[in-house]
């Protein structure tokens, strides 16, 4: 039987994010997911590529969506909401106006990364939307790098582990969804699922960066499971794992909740 077994979120895009059991799903994703970015002076993003530091920052955050920042050797800050100020931010080759957080996670995140850099949050009343050769004119994310779901599948998972020296975790690769009972790539095959109410439209295979190669016990750096994988998942000069999902609407998904492959 295939089933939903973990539920990730990520709230702040590059940093640490968490198992829960269930999570909501709105318009742009899971509640709350990638729903804030840490920013350079210029308003470009910050990831774990340029600093690997940001792997070893946790997230917590309650259900009204009160975000605590916790790392190593620092206190913990809580955000105390937002300002009224906006900046225009970059992701890749989008550009999207945003809301300037606490001015005391400013200072916090740049003492911990030893880099001046800003938190911002996704505006309510902005859309930003996907790539059309992928998605309807209507379907949107927050600041997740171009897809609001990421799927994979625990065999695909066990599969890499079978040829590493040392096996990985799957939050090396930074899911929001994984599902088991298939055989090893099985996703790459599907094209609808539905999984409790929600129907996902399964739109792009997920090329993998350099990311995949930093700890997040440790924040460094290894040449895996890149060097691995680029031997038997490469594709027009890219490593691919895993799969980008849309939904077509809003829902609740639970872990154990059974997974049907429409298409």
């Amino acid at each position: 039987m295939l089933t939903l077994t973990h539920l990730y979120r990520y709230p702040v895009k590059s940093l640490r994010g968490a198992q829960h059991p269930a999570l909501d799903i709105g318009a742009k994703g899971f509640s709350f997911d990638r729903h804030w970015m840490v920013v350079d002076a210029q308003g470009h993003f910050l990831t774990q590529r340029q600093l690997p530091k940001m792997a070893l920052i946790a997230t917590p955050i309650d259900a009204g969506g009160v975000l605590t920042l916790s790392a190593p050797d620092m206190p913990d800050i809580t955000l105390q909401g937002t300002t009224q100020q906006r900046m225009p931010v970059t992701v890749w080759e989008d550009t999207v106006e945003a809301t300037l957080a606490d001015p005391a996670a400013d200072a916090w995140l740049s003492r911990f990364l030893a880099q001046a850099c800003r938190l911002v949050q996704f505006a309510e009343d902005v859309q930003r939307a996907l790539d059309p050769d992928y998605a309807a004119p209507s379907d949107q994310t927050g600041f997740a790098d171009g897809f609001p779901f990421l799927l994979i599948s625990q065999a695909s998972l066990d599969d890499l582990n079978a040829r590493l020296e040392q096996p990985l975790p799957m939050q090396r690769f930074r899911p929001n969804l994984v599902v088991s009972g298939c055989e090893p790539f099985a996703e790459d095959r599907w094209r609808l699922i539905r999984i409790g109410g929600v129907v996902f439209r399964v739109v792009k295979p997920c090329a993998r960066c350099a990311i995949t190669t930093i700890d997040p016990e440790t924040a460094l750096r290894s040449p895996e499971p890149l060097r691995t994988l680029a031997g038997y998942r490469r594709h027009n000069n890219m490593v691919m794992f895993g799969q980008n999902l849309i939904h077509d609407g809003p829902g609740r998904l639970e872990a154990g909740m059974a997974v049907e492959v429409l298409e």
